[in-house]
């Protein structure tokens, strides 16, 4: 966003007590409207969103000039704040993405990591091929760059199909912006939908009896799903997916370039399979 870590510190802050506020409410029952009701909870609630809104705005406000002409994301939302198509943003639609970026940024790359090396210790045969591919692409002693990144088909699977089983959210809440009809469906603008990422990620419909199994088979040779059918981190962040998947490859290489160790786990109880 052409900031620092320090300036966006604060904003940092603010998300993890609104994780913490989320958490409770999906823990408790709620009936519609409940979150209009000015309980001291959803008085904070709704001042950590105006804070956060406040900070994203004086942000873009600081580096928005010298982000502007950047190919950073700010600059390159900026751009689409002037055009004159469908695809021009507003100001408050640019802090929405931001909001986004800012919260996705933080924790889904740990988590993925963390999936990722636990569902290879449980399946020693998928950590061998991925081992195999990041020593035959790059070596025992070189780096990865812009080159090769892209020909770890193997890893590039793993990945998709971790983000697939366990994505960083469980389900994401988007608000309809205008009339529209989806299928028989007429939706008002207004309405506000729930989409369960865990739930469609493991339906049998679209992946087969084996749904929950771990298989990432199911993206060789470059397949892809539906938007509907697979979105790990949101309908409109295919980027963001694509900059963690070469942050995480070259995590692995580096690991395991510095070491001859394998993976090994027991299968935790609470996994389904």
């Amino acid at each position: 966003f052409g900031s620092s870590y320090e300036e966006g510190k604060r904003i940092f802050q603010l998300q993890d007590e609104q994780i913490k506020l989320a958490l409770l409410a999906m823990r408790t029952f709620y009936f519609p409207g409940f979150r209009f009701v000015p309980t001291k909870k959803n008085r904070r609630r709704h001042s950590l969103n105006q804070e956060i809104r406040s900070s994203l705005r004086k942000l873009i406000e600081i580096n928005g000039r010298k982000c502007e002409d950047s190919k950073n994301l700010l600059g390159l939302m900026l751009s689409a704040s002037k055009t004159d198509n469908e695809f021009k943003m507003g100001i408050e639609e640019i802090i929405d993405e931001c909001k986004t970026f800012y919260f996705a940024g933080k924790e889904t790359t740990a988590n993925l990591l963390t999936w990722a090396t636990l569902l290879l210790a449980l399946h020693k045969e998928w950590q061998d091929k991925a081992h195999g591919e990041v020593y035959q692409v790059c070596g025992k002693h070189k780096h990865p760059n812009a080159e090769n990144l892209s020909s770890l088909k193997i890893v590039n699977m793993v990945l998709k199909e971790t983000l697939r089983l366990y994505p960083p959210a469980l389900f994401i809440n988007r608000t309809v912006t205008r009339d529209v009809k989806l299928g028989k469906l007429d939706i008002p603008a207004g309405t506000q939908l729930n989409l369960p990422i865990i739930d469609i990620h493991h339906d049998v419909d679209i992946w087969g009896a084996n749904a929950d199994e771990f298989d990432p088979l199911r993206f060789a040779d470059g397949k892809s799903y539906h938007l509907g059918a697979y979105f790990p981190l949101g309908l409109a962040l295919p980027s963001v997916l694509g900059r963690i998947l070469r942050w995480l490859r070259q995590s692995w290489r580096l690991q395991w370039s510095s070491s001859g160790l394998r993976l090994m786990s027991h299968r935790p109880m609470f996994m389904r399979r």
